[in-house]
C-alpha cells in the first residue's frame, strides 16, 4: 500500500503489463493521497480507544471503584434521591448501572437543564457521592467521536466512511502492485532488505509491512463500516427489517384506548435510549411501549428485582422517559467494566413500567447469522473479545497502519517533483485487460454508494483535467 513510486516500468507502448501497472499505481496514489491523513487519525484514536477500560480505570479509579463490603447495598431509589438532591431541580434521571461486582460504584446518569448529561458516581453501601463526569465531554468519549466523525457530526462521519472505503482501494491496488511478476523472493517481498539506503529502504519497509498488515486493515474496515454514518446506518436498518433480531417474548398488543398515548414513542429506536453501549444487532429495533398504564408505576428497585429473576445481574438500566415508556436492561460488550466480552450473555430486556411484564427479551442466540457475525466483528475490532491479547493485537495493527501512512508520505516527499503533485503518469490507452479491475471498482461503488460517487468524481477530474498530460 504505497503512495510513492515503485520500481520503474517501461512507458506506454506495447507492454500491456506496464500500462496495467501504471493505472493501478495511479489509483493507488490517489487513494493514498486522500486516505493518508484520515488513516493517521483512525490509527491513533483507535490505538488509544482500544485501551479504554484501563485508561478510565487509571483516570477515574476513585470514582469507579469502592471497597467491597459485606453490608447490603442501598436501594437504587434512595441512591437516585441522593443524586437528585445534589443536582439542579430540573435534572432528570435517565439510566443507572447495575453491577454484581461488589467493588464497583453505582453510576447514575442525569440529563441536565442545559441538555447535556452527567454521570454521578456513588458508593452503593454508604451513598457517598464520589464524583461526576460529563457524558458527552469525557476523554474517551471525545476520542471515540474523533475516530467516528472528527467531531464534525454527520459530514465528518461521511468523510471517515469515505476514507475507510478508499482504504479498500488502497489495499487492493497495493497488493496488486506487490504481487510478484517473475520469480518470487522472500527477501524484498516478505522480509525487508535492510541493507538498502535512502528512499529505497523506506520503499522496502512500506512494501513488506503493507502486505503483512493488509489482512488486519481489511478486517478493521469491514468490521468498522457497520457503525458508519451512511452505509452502516442503512445496512443496520436493512438487516433489522429483514428480521435479524426476533424477540423471544412479546407481550400482547395494548388496548385501543392506550394507542394515542403511545404515538410519541412509536418511532424510538434502541440507539435513541440513554445507554452508553447498545448491541449493534438491536440498535435499529423499535423500543416497545408499556401496555398497562392504568396501574401504578413500578419503582426502580422492583424492576431490578424482576431483571434479577430473569437472570440479569450486570447491565445498564434505561429509565422510561414518558408515561408509555419501558424500563430497558441492556448488557453489551464494552460497557465500562467488561474488558472481556461474553457475547452469549449479550441481552436486551424491555420491562413494562406498570405491570412488570417482559415486553421483549432479545439475546445473542436470537440474532440471525449476519447480526452475530457483525457483533463478533465489533467485539474483535474494539479489543473486547479475548481480553488483553485482543487489545494488543488491535493496537499493533493500528500502529502498523500509522507506519504505512508515514512511510508512504516520506517516500512521496523524497521523490516529489518541484511544483507538481507527483502523480504517476496517466495512461492514454488503457489495455482491455484493465476492464477486470474496473469491474471490481464498479462493484465496490455499488455496494458503497458514497464511495461510488467519489470514484466518479475522481475519474471525471482525472479525465477532464489531466488528459493533456498523458
Amino acid at each position: 500500500m504505497q503512495i510513492a513510486s515503485p520500481p520503474a516500468m517501461p512507458d506506454d507502448g506495447t507492454s500491456v503489463a506496464s500500462r496495467n501497472y501504471r493505472i493501478l499505481w495511479r489509483w493507488h496514489f490517489y487513494a493514498g493521497l486522500f486516505v493518508m491523513p484520515f488513516l493517521m487519525v483512525l490509527a491513533i484514536t483507535g490505538a488509544i480507544y482500544v485501551f479504554k477500560p484501563q485508561i478510565e480505570n487509571l483516570l477515574y479509579r476513585d470514582m469507579l471503584h469502592v471497597a467491597a463490603s459485606g453490608q447490603p447495598r442501598l436501594a437504587y431509589g434512595k441512591l437516585l434521591g441522593i443524586v437528585a438532591g445534589a443536582l439542579p431541580a430540573d435534572a432528570a434521571p435517565t439510566s443507572v448501572s447495575v453491577s454484581a461486582d461488589p467493588s464497583r460504584s453505582t453510576e447514575a446518569v442525569f440529563r441536565l437543564p442545559s441538555g447535556d448529561s452527567t454521570s454521578v458516581y456513588l458508593n452503593p453501601y454508604s451513598g457517598q457521592l464520589l464524583g461526576t463526569l460529563s457524558v458527552e465531554h469525557r476523554l474517551m468519549k471525545q476520542v471515540r467521536q474523533i475516530h467516528r466523525d472528527l467531531l464534525l457530526g454527520r459530514w465528518g462521519g461521511w468523510l471517515m466512511e469515505l476514507a475507510a472505503c478508499w482504504t479498500l482501494i488502497m489495499v487492493g491496488t497495493g497488493i496488486a502492485l506487490w504481487w510478484p511478476r517473475k520469480r518470487f523472493s522472500v527477501r524484498g517481498k516478505l522480509l525487508p532488505r535492510l541493507g538498502l539506503r535512502g528512499r529505497a529502504v523506506w520503499r522496502e519497509l512500506h512494501l513488506v509491512a503493507g502486505i503483512w498488515v493488509s489482512i488486519g486493515a481489511l478486517f478493521f474496515i469491514l468490521s468498522g463500516l457497520p457503525w458508519s454514518s451512511f452505509w452502516g446506518k442503512n445496512f443496520q436498518a436493512v438487516v433489522t427489517w429483514a428480521g435479524a433480531s426476533q424477540p423471544k417474548v412479546v407481550a400482547k398488543a395494548p388496548p385501543a384506548q392506550d394507542m394515542a398515548a403511545m404515538e410519541d414513542m412509536s418511532s424510538m429506536k434502541m440507539q435513541d435510549l440513554p445507554l452508553a453501549n447498545v448491541p449493534w444487532a438491536v440498535g435499529a429495533t423499535t423500543v416497545p411501549q408499556s401496555h398497562d398504564m392504568q396501574q401504578q408505576a413500578l419503582n426502580i428497585d422492583q424492576v431490578v428485582e424482576i431483571a434479577a429473576r430473569k437472570g440479569m445481574a450486570t447491565y445498564q438500566l434505561a429509565l422510561p422517559g414518558k408515561s408509555s415508556g419501558v424500563f430497558t436492561a441492556s448488557y453489551a460488550p464494552g460497557a465500562g467494566e467488561f474488558v472481556r466480552s461474553d457475547l452469549d450473555s449479550q441481552r436486551t430486556l424491555h420491562i413494562d413500567q406498570y405491570s412488570g411484564k417482559i415486553v421483549k427479551d432479545l439475546r445473542f442466540s436470537d440474532y440471525n447469522p449476519v447480526s452475530k457475525l457483525v457483533t463478533l466483528g465489533v467485539a474483535l475490532h474494539m479489543g473486547e473479545y479475548f481480553g488483553l491479547a485482543n487489545q494488543l493485537l488491535c493496537a499493533a495493527i493500528s500502529l502498523a497502519l500509522l507506519g504505512m501512512a508515514v512511510t508512504g508520505f516520506v517516500m512521496w516527499w523524497l521523490r516529489r517533483p518541484q511544483d507538481s503533485l507527483g502523480a504517476p503518469k496517466r495512461v492514454a490507452q488503457p489495455p482491455p485487460s484493465i476492464v477486470r479491475w474496473k469491474s471490481y471498482m464498479a462493484l465496490l461503488g455499488i455496494i458503497f454508494p458514497l464511495m461510488g460517487v467519489s470514484m466518479i468524481a475522481v475519474w471525471l477530474g482525472d479525465t477532464l483535467f489531466f488528459r493533456k498530460r498523458a
